[in-house]
């Protein structure tokens, strides 16, 4: 068919004008979805305070609450005030740590649990941190395996098993859920001992106390095993809390990722869930709230 150049130009500038106004549209819904709508409140959300660390915490409450949020997590007895400032709560508490002999630091990821030799420092550090969690309303204590440094997984599973029986009945007492994350040892956690879920569901049954879960890290267990759908349906009744991450990156949630996380947040409200959905990924843009928020709402099912 026969067309002037005008025409012609016409039809370049509207297919221009249209790709753009189709980019601005992709840009601004990855930045503001559904900006000022109203939560569905089938998820509880909540936020991860080390992803935000150059954010004040007082900052980052009024604008999580602002976008929906009922809980910054990962916190610290000193941080309870300010939360409860803004009417917020801490749905995972985070780990204490304690000197050790050869580690000035038990109860982090790389030393915990799976050594016989930290139990009594890890129920010395945890007690106090137990109490004041209850003090202030929370009702959640992450922990971890420790690192494997060659020993075999049968017998770090009973390490931590026997190290965590010692402990629950604090926690029993002050109502609070230890809850053990899954870690990847792939990229980010080299050796870590708790890195499938497949283990950790076996350490739950090992214990069998209702205050002793796990914590469900949908971008560690992602990149450790996948089947991240099929593995909440399976095994939900042993996860205590659940964290986000886009995957490969850690970054935002969104259309630049692997996962589909509105159909992952479908596949735990259909489990019965009433907990958290904490956003723990790494905001790569500049406006950081924004991909906070636009992670929020994506969860929001």
């Amino acid at each position: 068919m026969n067309s002037s150049p005008l025409s012609r130009r016409r039809l370049l500038q509207s297919s221009a004008f249209a790709a753009v106004a189709t980019s601005l549209h992709h840009r601004l819904s990855a930045a503001d979805v559904a900006a000022g709508s109203e939560l569905k409140g089938r998820i509880n959300h909540s936020v991860c305070k080390w992803c935000y660390s150059k954010i004040p915490l007082d900052d980052l409450c009024t604008a999580g609450k602002a976008m929906g949020l009922s809980s910054v997590e990962l916190v610290d007895p000193p941080d309870f005030p300010t939360l409860k400032k803004h009417g917020l709560t801490a749905a995972m508490v985070s780990f204490p740590t304690i000197a050790g002999p050869s580690d000035p630091k038990v109860g982090r990821i790389e030393n915990a649990f799976n050594d016989p030799a930290n139990h009594d420092l890890l129920i010395q550090a945890y007690e106090p941190l137990i109490k004041a969690s209850a003090e202030f309303g929370a009702k959640q204590v992450i922990c971890f395996s420790g690192n494997r440094n060659g020993m075999d997984d049968e017998v770090g599973l009973k390490n931590c098993a026997e190290g965590l029986k010692k402990l629950l009945p604090i926690a029993e007492k002050h109502k609070i859920t230890l809850v053990m994350e899954l870690l990847n040892s792939r990229v980010n956690h080299k050796d870590y001992m708790c890195d499938k879920s497949a283990w950790g569901v076996a350490l739950c049954k090992e214990i069998g106390s209702e205050n002793f879960k796990l914590l469900f890290d949908i971008y560690h267990m992602q990149i450790m095993e996948g089947d991240i759908i099929a593995t909440i349906k399976r095994d939900h009744q042993y996860f205590a809390h659940y964290h986000t991450g886009g995957v490969p990156g850690r970054a935002e949630i969104d259309e630049t990722q692997e996962l589909h996380y509105p159909a992952i947040m479908r596949a735990i409200v259909e489990t019965g869930y009433k907990g958290h959905v904490g956003q723990e990924f790494i905001p790569k843009r500049e406006d950081k709230l924004a991909s906070l928020k636009q992670g929020v709402q994506i969860c929001d099912v």
